[in-house]
């Protein structure tokens, strides 16, 4: 029997996409067909903007990398062109950029894999919809900051009032030592 030897430019190709999936480990699977190079180009830099990379790859080697990664098997999700958006440490800015895409463009989301689970197209939706973790940790920060700004501007109105009764007070007995 022949031994089949494996040729190494594939087994680099996994070895990278398991690389990446550990750099990145929340992924969205899209088709691009039909996507023109200008587009691809425009996607590209409006994701890049998000801390996310995009790229082009092969099925086969995507499963190989997935299962060897410890990821759930997404081979629904690789039928057909498949490129793979590697979403970075907040996912929700990311899926955005992708599923506004996709409404001008002939881009299709398959699906995800985030926080080591699979996400359907409508999953993948509604996380595009999603405040991003920066507008959350803003909007938390707000709720935290306003009983501190209450109790401040209470504290200072008795102050305030406190020196204003004093000034009359003053003014009072020098209107009187006057008179």
């Amino acid at each position: 029997m022949a031994e089949h030897k494996v040729q190494q430019y594939k087994i680099e190709a996994v070895e990278r996409l398991k690389g990446w999936f550990k750099a990145n480990p929340d992924l969205i699977f899209s088709d691009f067909r039909g996507l023109k190079f200008p587009q691809m180009t425009d996607l590209r830099a409006k994701l890049g903007e998000r801390q996310t990379a995009y790229r082009v790859v092969r099925n086969a080697f995507v499963r190989i990398a997935l299962k060897e990664s410890g990821l759930p098997d997404a081979s629904a999700m690789l039928e057909g062109p498949t490129a793979l958006a590697f979403l970075g440490s907040d996912p929700g800015p990311g899926a955005k950029v992708l599923v506004d895409f996709t409404r001008g463009a002939p881009l299709k989301v398959k699906g995800g894999i985030i926080g080591g689970r699979l996400y359907s197209i409508q999953e993948v939706e509604a996380l595009s919809r999603l405040p991003s973790r920066a507008e959350l940790i803003g909007r938390l920060m707000g709720t935290m900051n306003a009983p501190l700004v209450t109790l401040l501007n209470a504290m200072n109105g008795v102050a305030t009032k406190l020196v204003r009764t004093l000034a009359a007070v003053a003014e009072k007995k020098q209107q009187e030592a006057a008179a």
